[in-house]
């Protein structure tokens, strides 16, 4: 214990810039010397997702998986970081003299230049970190109804299927020559350009729908509105799966590739950012409130009626726009996606990474997404493993893993040098 200890006091003086700075050199290594480092390990091609496939399939593998996230990975990564921690601090210092909005962005370009060329390598990690960050968005818009409000909502994935077909039947119309609405009615040049529009419209559909459970919320609470809310996963569903006219149970295929890398983190950029601000303002109090004491917060002047129906609604827009980007990444789209095996993976995301907490939403999509991902060799014995993981999680930490941590944006990108800290004490 006092040797991880010391290892992370050695890491401490890292800023985020000397990580991503780290980050980046391993990519690079990976990018210009993968396969050479490969052939030497005696791996068949560069591991897609840190050796984890290759480790399951062919466990005489296993040393050499390991080898490679050594040389590619871990050393880079802490070397550099720790090396350079001096100048990195130093950026980090010139950084923070900025406006805020402006080294944030510059972060967040650092961070999906770094994604982008680690995805670039393969078109699978393309797809699992696209569906990454969507899963990012769900957890936080289900994390405002489960977390900040306090109630126990099942119908994310019926949110999410009225946003994907609802974007879907719109950019197949207008932009598409599809055997199931015939010509495009626009020019699909004007495709990308009003794909943002069209999923803030999946957005509001799935609001709307979310009326439905909102309302009844008023009055029920815990395991009665978590029923009411499965009946209109149930409800949504069914009906999708006999409306003839978008598919019925055999789905729709063939939506246009909108959703590419750099829109889904613009998309899931937005969303943190926005929850951020929605989760601080006075209605996000005012929801952490209505959870605590409904009385107490009512008799306080709090509308809770007009909270609730705020939260539902807010919530159910970002599934519904994460619903359009999924329908659209994926490029086929059906009702059996949005059943309980996906209510399943999305509530563990929320409960695994925390409650209340924008960290926590984060870290647990991406555990859960990457860990599903890696275990998917195990077929079904991943589905005994990841809630062995949570059960664990829950005894020792019932709210999870990051609960009840708001995020601080300038607190992430400062400086981490000795003297800074030594002043901070002070």
């Amino acid at each position: 214990m006092e040797m991880i200890k010391k290892f992370f006091r050695i890491f401490s003086v890292v800023p985020l810039a000397g990580w991503l700075l780290g980050w980046f050199t391993a990519v690079l290594i990976e990018y210009y010397l993968g396969d050479l480092i490969s052939y030497y390990l005696y791996l068949p091609k560069i591991p897609v997702l840190f050796g984890t496939l290759i480790m399951l399939k062919e466990p005489l593998l296993i040393p050499s998986a390991l080898a490679y996230n050594l040389f590619v990975y871990f050393l880079p990564i802490f070397l550099v970081g720790r090396v350079l921690a001096p100048a990195t601090n130093g950026l980090a210092a010139a950084l923070e003299k900025m406006p805020l909005w402006l080294a944030t962005l510059l972060h967040l370009a650092a961070l999906y230049g770094i994604l982008h060329m680690w995805a670039g390598i393969n078109d699978y990690r393309a797809l699992v970190v696209k569906l990454t960050m969507i899963a990012i968005i769900l957890t936080l818009s289900l994390n405002i109804i489960n977390g900040y409000q306090g109630e126990f909502s099942c119908s994310h994935p019926g949110f999410m299927a009225l946003g994907a077909y609802a974007s879907s039947t719109l950019t197949l119309l207008l932009f598409a020559n599809d055997k199931m609405f015939g010509e495009a009615l626009l020019n699909p040049a004007l495709g990308p350009w009003l794909f943002p529009f069209i999923l803030i419209i999946g957005g509001i559909v799935a609001a709307l729908g979310s009326l439905i459970v909102a309302i009844p919320s008023f009055r029920t609470r815990g395991d009665y509105l978590a029923i009411i809310s499965l009946a209109f996963l149930f409800i949504v569903k069914s009906a999708i799966e006999n409306l003839e006219i978008i598919g019925g149970p055999r789905g729709m295929s063939s939506q246009p590739n909108y959703a590419t890398m750099p829109v889904v983190f613009m998309w899931m950029s937005l969303c943190i950012w926005i929850i951020h601000n929605f989760t601080t303002s006075v209605i996000g109090k005012a929801l952490n409130a209505v959870r605590d004491n409904e009385p107490a917060a009512n008799s306080m002047t709090v509308n809770t009626r007009k909270t609730k129906m705020t939260a539902f609604m807010f919530g159910a827009f970002w599934a519904g726009v994460a619903g359009g980007l999924f329908a659209h990444v994926l490029r086929y789209v059906n009702p059996g996606t949005f059943g309980l095996q996906k209510l399943a993976e999305i509530l563990a995301m929320v409960y695994f990474g925390g409650l209340n907490s924008i960290y926590g939403s984060i870290v647990g999509a991406v555990s859960i997404s990457v860990l599903g991902e890696a275990l998917r060799p195990l077929e079904l014995f991943k589905w005994i493993i990841i809630p062995l993981i949570l059960i664990l999680v829950m005894i020792y930490r019932p709210h999870g893993l990051i609960s009840f941590t708001e995020l601080n944006v300038k607190e992430v990108m400062r400086p981490r040098n000795k003297q800074r800290s030594e002043g901070g004490e002070r």
